[in-house]
């Protein structure tokens, strides 16, 4: 038995190597599996977004070229709506006096002529009686005229005598009118002064029709001649003052339509028509004025002072555009999807279906956009792409849905 163990130790050795040279071999593959995840798995990672003929079909990706097309031209310019002045009055005296009564109230509407309050003036009675005794004066000088004239007639009277009649009349007569006329601007009736029908008060009329803006005179104070009572300002007639600068001059005319954004007004947009373009410039600004007529002021609610942005249509020119559904907003900037590389459907391929699908890369291009019309928008390439280049002109928003949802499953 003792020749035996040297066998049986030399058995067991060789088992205990083998068991070894077995353990490392079948570790081996799962090393080498490891390495070739962590090689593969960028090349799955492709740039843009790819997507295979059935998903272009299924969401009706469509697509096209960068055109040039003729689409309007705008100005860019700002301003602020104003009032013409027959559209706004402040109201004054030529006489004044302490005010008796206001009938008015700030913010109330009133029509032109419209008692708005009166004024107490001793000298209106001085001046009422001046007119009547005016009145009476005409009424000899004129008798007298006739008198001498039917005596200058006859050679019965003096030529000398006829001249002064004469001119004692056009004299009367010019000072009646000057009476009238100065009883009128005080607003009395001078019909009711020659028939003795005297007041003290003076009406003041409201000038234009609009809205009372500040009240200055209040019951019992003096109002003092041509020092405003009250300003009264229409609305309906608000129109803007839009400034343009040197370098579009010469491209805004009158009777170019004008779209206008009001900036504290939740951006409404209201549209109006260029009427009028200063020929100097304000200040040192190097700027001039267009005034636009806006439509339907009255309804759209405008007051003087409300600040606008516009838009002047100054007529079309040939821009680089595309389809504006093209254009896809993300992340503050806008872009534009294109065609990259058309390669094999690699699943389709694995799977054993043949090579004949086809998958499509898409990547995106940065573009600053201009004017919209006609649906196309004006853009600016920030990156030159090659004129032939293909872009998709439907389906852009799916494109973008798709690489954001693949950016956060890599997150």
């Amino acid at each position: 038995m003792t020749f035996l163990k040297p066998y049986i130790f030399k058995s067991c050795l060789m088992l205990l190597i083998a068991g070894v040279l077995m353990a490392s071999c079948s570790q081996q593959p799962k090393a080498e599996e490891k390495e070739d995840a962590k090689t593969e798995k960028p090349k799955a990672i492709a740039e843009g977004v790819t997507l295979t003929q059935s998903q272009l079909d299924a969401v009706g990706i469509r697509l096209g070229t960068i055109e040039q097309k003729n689409l309007k031209s705008v100005v860019k310019a700002s301003g602020q709506l104003e009032v013409p002045p027959q559209n706004k009055a402040e109201v004054t005296l030529l006489m004044g006096g302490v005010v008796n009564q206001v009938f008015v109230l700030e913010g109330q509407h009133v029509s032109k002529g419209q008692k708005l309050a009166t004024i107490e003036n001793n000298q209106l009675i001085q001046l009422q009686q001046d007119y009547m005794s005016a009145l009476s004066n005409l009424a000899y000088a004129s008798k007298e005229y006739e008198r001498q004239r039917e005596l200058n007639e006859a050679n019965a009277g003096t030529g000398k005598i006829y001249q002064q009649s004469q001119t004692a009349l056009q004299s009367e007569q010019a000072k009646v009118s000057a009476l009238s006329r100065q009883l009128r601007q005080v607003g009395v009736s001078p019909e009711s002064a020659a028939h003795g029908r005297f007041i003290t008060q003076i009406p003041v009329y409201a000038p234009i029709s609009g809205t009372i803006g500040k009240i200055v005179i209040q019951t019992g104070s003096y109002a003092e001649p041509a020092r405003p009572l009250m300003n009264i300002i229409d609305n309906s007639k608000v129109h803007c003052d839009l400034v343009v600068y040197e370098k579009d001059l010469f491209k805004v005319k009158a009777g170019q339509q004008v779209y206008f954004t009001l900036t504290n007004q939740n951006n409404r947009e209201i549209t109006g028509k260029i009427y009028g373009v200063n020929q100097s410039f304000e200040n040192e600004s190097k700027a001039i004025i267009a005034h636009a007529v806006i439509e339907q002021a009255t309804k759209s609610n405008l007051i003087q002072g409300m600040y606008v942005s516009a838009l002047i249509d100054v007529g079309q020119q040939l821009a680089t555009a595309v389809p504006s559904e093209a254009v896809v907003k993300t992340g503050g900037k806008e872009y534009v999807y294109y065609l990259s590389k058309v390669g094999a459907d690699t699943d389709k391929a694995e799977a054993g279906e043949g090579t004949s699908g086809k998958a499509y890369v898409f990547e995106k291009a940065e573009v600053v956009t201009g004017v919209t019309d006609l649906g196309y928008t004006e853009i600016k390439l920030v990156k030159a792409l090659p004129a032939d280049i293909k872009i998709v002109t439907k389906g852009a928003f799916y494109i973008l849905s798709s690489e954001n949802a693949t950016g956060e499953e890599e997150e």
